[in-house]
């Protein structure tokens, strides 16, 4: 399907600029209502967002084109993308809607849907709103209008849900926790969840003002939260991204886990409260940028490890393909299916410290059997028109990488989904070796 404005994950873009526009939205809203009404003559719509000042504004114009659709809108304020995954089950919504531009900086926004269960609609459905934006809007008469109302306890039930997958069993007494909500969407949300398990909770990227979000702080700046925890003398730092979907932790020490290691330490602890049958766990879900060294570390485990596309939504796709439970990106989108339908910082930081408080053990002790592999990195600048599967420099480069690292590492080779770049990955066990190769193949990519 050849997209016009819906991307990987929703429609988004800087706000005054095409699409991201008053008139544009108003517009959505109005083709999504009617949509709609296809399966319902009366749909219910839930509406959150994050923390950016444009969020006002574009949260008029959606409800506005919705109401105008004689879809009726439940407006659920401030509130982490996966809350409104939730609560639209919860409510037995027809669809929810997220206004975000996730880690983006503020002048950014964006929209995206989730279906009445609580997961990322399909293509045909995008196709369908655009099929339909190309449409003259048929205005409702005064009496089928949509109305309008607010959650107000929105927060409140999300909170009382994230708490209860963390169980009845455990609580988090004894640990100071420092909790980064990046000035987005889990501000109040957040640090409110981590002191309602028992924990000592210091706030940090906790204080929006509409223009700070996902700066320098969250889950895209760990530095923060790494000099936090050393400050405060914290056991954990938990720091999400702007619209909480995404997860990075650190530990007593100042040191940081990323996505592919805090998914090894789900899927072996699932595997311990299994018994260790393998069969009950299944399998583990990563993307091509899955860290090798968590690969073979999951393998050891007797676990079964498939490889998604790089994007949220393929693990998710190859997760229900397989029916398997755990997935996720070394970005720190993790998937936890038996917890929730859709990725859940917040919820995934549970599980972790449900891991570590279980065990008994930390972060660090619990990751030690895992080795990860360096990876190098190399962006290079594609020429306009330029073929890079056709380059034979970079595919002789390629086999005599790929020969020389041998069962010791990796290489990865793919185009930027919105930039004129070749993105050249090299993994291989010691660092500079993985440097020096990626550069050879990044010096045989530039010849094309």
């Amino acid at each position: 399907m050849t997209r016009q404005y819906f991307g990987t994950d929703g429609i988004r873009g800087t706000v005054g600029q095409a699409p991201i526009t008053p008139d544009f939205v108003l517009r959505l809203g109005h083709a999504v209502g009617r949509v709609l009404q296809r399966q319902s003559a009366r749909p219910k719509v839930l509406i959150g967002k994050d923390t950016r000042v444009s969020g006002y504004m574009l949260e008029a114009a959606l409800e506005a084109g919705l109401n105008s659709a004689g879809a009726d809108v439940v407006l659920l304020g401030p509130v982490p993308t996966p809350a409104v995954a939730y609560l639209t089950r919860a409510q037995r919504a027809d669809l929810g809607v997220v206004i975000s531009a996730s880690h983006n900086p503020y002048p950014d926004n964006g929209i995206k849907f989730f279906s009445a269960e609580g997961a990322k609609l399909p293509d045909a459905w995008e196709a369908d709103v655009e099929a339909m934006l190309a449409e003259a809007p048929q205005w409702m008469a005064s009496a089928s209008l949509g109305r309008s109302r607010r959650l107000e306890d929105a927060a409140g039930r999300y909170v009382e849900f994230c708490k209860s997958t963390f169980g009845q069993d455990l609580n988090l007494r004894g640990l100071k926790i420092v909790v980064d909500a990046a000035n987005g969407a889990a501000y109040q949300i957040a640090p409110m969840v981590f002191h309602e398990l028992g924990a000592d909770v210091v706030p940090i990227g906790c204080a929006p003002d509409g223009l700070n979000i996902n700066d320098g702080v969250g889950a895209t700046h760990p530095a923060a939260l790494v000099a936090a925890v050393r400050q405060h003398g914290a056991h954990y730092g938990v720091a999400l991204d702007g619209d909480a979907d995404r997860l990075q932790m650190v530990d007593a020490d100042g040191r940081l886990f990323n996505g592919d290691e805090l998914l090894y330490v789900l899927a072996a602890d699932r595997l311990g409260a299994a018994g260790g049958s393998v069969a009950a766990v299944g399998g583990v879900v990563g993307t091509l940028m899955t860290n090798q060294g968590v690969e073979l570390a999951l393998r050891a485990l007797g676990l079964d490890v498939a490889r998604a596309k790089v994007g949220d939504r393929y693990v998710l796709e190859e997760l229900l393909a397989r029916g398997w439970l755990l997935g996720g990106e070394g970005s720190g989108h993790l998937l936890v299916l038996d917890r929730h339908s859709t990725g859940d910082g917040l919820i995934s930081a549970l599980q972790v410290l449900r891991a570590c408080v279980r065990g008994g053990r930390s972060l660090a002790e619990l990751l030690a059997p895992v080795t990860v592999f360096p990876q190098t990195l190399i962006n290079v600048r594609l020429a306009p028109g330029s073929r890079w599967q056709d380059n034979t420099a970079l595919a002789e480069a390629t086999r005599a990488v790929e020969a020389e690292l041998g069962d010791d590492g990796r290489v990865l080779i793919r185009a930027s989904g919105t930039e004129p770049l070749l993105r050249v990955m090299v993994e291989a066990r010691d660092a500079a070796r993985a440097q020096a190769c990626a550069q050879r193949l990044a010096d045989a990519a530039a010849q094309g």
